[in-house]
């Protein structure tokens, strides 16, 4: 079966040790570090007391590592500045947009570079997007303005690449709104820009699809190549005539909004579809749970998602369910 492993970011404001007894007495077979909260990419790199103390703690704890996340650090590489990215870079660095980037860009080459002494061949996170305010078009929006921001992604992102192929490492972005990739065609076009290079693949987290209208189960089979890691998420739709699926500027969790994020089981995605995409592409990587769910106390929903997901993974069939009924 495929391991089950659970995103740290959630979580951030509880101690590493204490996390890794928590979820190693759940169940969960390892986690995925955020690099924002729970790793130090560059002082694991130079650091030998403090790499021993993170492995020691997980080896004590049960518990493995088969991805190390980098969502906040990645967004300040492609986004265009706005004060909501201050609270993602260091403080000294506030309102300084190029600083920002700068560091940016340095820390995701760390987290590289973290990972391949940790043995790690993931890293999620995201890209950011210097035209997602472009995601309306209007004011009109030339088709050159999108393949210039496309290109500009490119232009940021090919060094870091190329320290994570240095490394071993590769890079799945999670397709999400607010990133340069954050549906269908806009991934087809991401992989298209860098010529389908390998080092980046996709994050696959159903719930960004699902109320978005787009079907997980196809996104999977279309883009089964580069599917180098899944996220475990839910979110419930309620288009109730007064809602919309742009949120009203409504914070999460608000029963008002049209859709929100849910612990697994309790929303609309398919996930037996999903466990069934992934037998079919041979995927046996991790099933790590992103839990976000802000009407729900999240200890309760890290022992109900682990156990959830555990119930819903199944190996694939080595034979025909009507084989036995054949004759010689």
């Amino acid at each position: 079966m495929r391991p089950i492993t659970i995103t740290t970011g959630q979580y951030g404001d509880i101690h590493f040790g204490e996390l890794c007894r928590i979820m190693g007495d759940i169940g969960y077979d390892g986690l995925e570090i955020a690099c924002h909260t729970h790793l130090d990419a560059h002082r694991f790199a130079a650091d030998s007391a403090y790499r021993d103390e993170i492995r020691s703690t997980l080896e004590r704890n049960g518990l493995k590592v088969w991805a190390l996340g980098a969502h906040l650090a990645g967004q300040c590489v492609g986004d265009q500045w706005d004060p909501r990215l201050d609270n993602f870079a260091p403080s000294d660095l506030s309102g300084k947009p190029e600083e920002i980037r700068k560091w940016a860009v340095d820390e995701m080459m760390a987290v590289a570079r973290a990972a391949q002494m940790m043995g790690v061949h993931i890293v999620t996170g995201f890209t950011g997007s210097p035209i997602w305010p472009y995601w309306y078009s209007f004011p009109q929006t030339t088709q050159q303005m999108i393949d210039d921001g496309f290109g500009r992604i490119k232009e940021l992102w090919t060094p870091i690449f190329d320290v994570f192929d240095e490394c071993g490492v590769k890079f799945a972005l999670e397709v999400h709104p607010t990133e340069i990739a954050f549906d269908y065609y806009s991934t087809q076009k991401l992989l298209e820009t860098f010529d389908h290079r390998p080092t980046l693949g996709i994050n696959f987290d159903p719930s960004h699809l699902v109320w978005q209208g787009m079907d997980p189960c196809l996104f999977l089979r279309d883009f089964a190549d580069r599917i180098y890691h899944v996220h475990m998420k839910d979110v419930k739709v309620r288009l109730d005539g007064r809602a919309g699926i742009l949120g009203s500027h409504i914070e999460f969790g608000d029963l008002r909004r049209g859709w929100n994020f849910v612990s697994l089981g309790h929303g609309d995605v398919d996930f037996d579809g999903i466990i069934r995409e992934l037998n079919a592409m041979h995927y046996e990587g991790p099933l790590s749970v992103e839990w976000e769910d802000s009407g729900m106390e999240r200890m309760f929903g890290a022992k109900e998602a682990y156990a959830f997901t555990k119930r819903t993974d199944f190996e694939p069939s080595t034979v025909a369910f009507d084989s036995a009924l054949k004759t010689e």
